[in-house]
């Protein structure tokens, strides 16, 4: 069993939104900003990765 002391912290994983291309850090701990998020959409869209909180925003607003 791994003591998990032994585990480097996580590094906030660098992303670009698929849909506009803008830039942001998700935290692979479970503490990313879009888990605040009211907005609950079927992700990812085929093709699609994570989207920045404007394009979230904007994808659950045209559902």
């Amino acid at each position: 069993m791994t003591n998990r002391q032994d585990i480097p912290a996580q590094q906030p994983r660098r992303l670009a939104c698929s849909r506009c291309g803008a830039e942001f850090g998700c935290e692979l701990s479970g503490t990313c900003w879009c888990a605040e998020e009211t907005a609950r959409l079927p992700m990812p869209v085929k093709g699609e990765d994570c989207l920045c909180r404007a394009c979230l925003r904007a994808a659950a607003e045209a559902t």
